[in-house]
């Protein structure tokens, strides 16, 4: 069983910074991805950033240059580094992690509010 627990939310002026980290406890061994969605008031969650095991990462559109996700030295931690925040980003941040082995399943935290005022 594989729990994830995420910091570093907030509330933030726009133009400003915050660093997420979600930490996975248990084992990951057999994982495809680790990484973060979000989800704003009356919308659908949504992927933010991904990395995988091998350090490939997928970032969406709407944060390429301003996010960046990274998995720390501890390997079963990932962070992401927001700058250049905007109103549009105020969302709850939400860690992920897919694991295909044994089976293929995912697994979300609880989630950390990050608020962007204008």
């Amino acid at each position: 069983q594989v729990q994830l627990v995420e910091s570093g939310g907030g509330l933030v002026q726009a133009g400003g910074s915050l660093r997420l980290s979600c930490a996975a406890s248990g084992s990951i061994f057999g994982f495809n991805y680790m990484g973060w969605y979000r989800q704003a008031p009356g919308n659908q969650r949504e992927l933010v950033a991904i990395i995988t095991g091998g350090g490939s990462t997928n970032y969406a559109d709407s944060v390429k240059g301003r996010f960046t996700i990274s998995r720390g030295n501890a390997k079963n931690t990932v962070d992401l580094q927001m700058n250049s925040l905007k109103p549009e980003d105020t969302a709850v941040y939400y860690c992920a992690l897919q694991k295909v082995l044994p089976s293929l399943r995912d697994y979300w935290g609880q989630g950390t509010q990050v608020t962007v005022s204008s």
